[in-house]
């Protein structure tokens, strides 16, 4: 059977899952002017507190599943990785090859997916939590029948909660590792930062609202400057002055060493866990 193109100009979302990742997809989708919430869709099965969130926005909320496939042209399932398989196969009737499908769910392969759903059109995203705040860092990856402008339009959506990136399945595991976890290992890093700041003097709200906004602008000069972020750390070590004096420290105490290790360790726990 031929693949019919989704309408880029007319089609439908719909979420399996209402929990926080779908909202905040589907907040940024409004709010970017993406699409409008009429073609923006979920089911609610028993909490009526995420029915009133999704409905607050302007989001048509259903009360099975069911009507969600039906309704739409792009089905993103956005469960928790334990109920991926259950909540797939039990919409496998109601799925089809004119209806692009997505998964956020860490750990589950395009391969499964695609067995689950009987379907090849399928495209794994890999979002992370800054997606709440418009800043997420996700990478995706087309399944076997899913066409370049299946994936023009899912990072279309995605783009709108930040930044998507395109990358083999096979590096999941450590984009779980860096991006994926990433986030907590710079929360403890602001953390850091601010307790230092006390711990030289400073009162602690004062100390944490430099540390954030710090970590936030060096961030931002990295992406708009594009220069590496060695040239950009020695454009503010003087010879002798403060700031090498601190990163030797953070040297003497393998920082560098220890993100790296970080990385790896949480790229190898998902590829543990995605065997299991």
């Amino acid at each position: 059977m031929e693949i019919l193109p989704i309408p880029a100009e007319s089609f439908k979302v719909g979420f399996i899952g209402a929990g926080k990742m779908a909202e905040s997809i589907a907040r940024g989708v409004v709010a970017s002017g993406v699409l409008p919430p009429n073609r923006i869709s979920t089911a609610v099965h028993s909490n009526l507190n995420r029915r009133d969130v999704f409905e607050s926005f302007g989001v048509s909320v259903f009360s099975n599943s069911e009507d969600v496939v039906k309704e739409s042209d792009v089905v993103i399932f956005s469960v928790k990785p334990q109920v991926v398989k259950k909540a797939v196969t039990e919409l496998r009737s109601k799925l089809s090859k004119n209806k692009i499908l997505v998964s956020v769910a860490a750990g589950i392969k395009l391969a499964d997916l695609q067995e689950w759903s009987g379907q090849d059109r399928f495209i794994r995203v890999m979002p992370n939590t800054p997606a709440a705040v418009g800043e997420a860092a996700s990478v995706m990856s087309l399944g076997t029948g899913a066409t370049e402008e299946d994936g023009a339009i899912v990072a279309k959506l995605f783009g709108a909660v930040g930044k998507i990136l395109k990358a083999d399945e096979k590096m999941f595991d450590a984009v779980t590792g860096l991006s994926g976890s990433g986030p907590a290992y710079i929360f403890l890093a602001i953390e850091a930062l601010a307790d230092g700041g006390v711990a030289a003097g400073l009162p602690r709200e004062l100390a944490l609202s430099l540390a954030s906004q710090t970590v936030l602008g060096a961030a931002t000069m990295v992406s708009k400057t594009g220069k590496h972020p060695g040239v950009l750390k020695d454009d503010v070590t003087s010879p002798g002055g403060t700031t090498i004096a601190g990163v030797h420290e953070l040297e003497k105490g393998s920082f560098r060493a220890t993100l790296m290790n970080a990385v790896v360790a949480a790229a190898k726990r998902s590829k543990e866990l995605s065997q299991s």
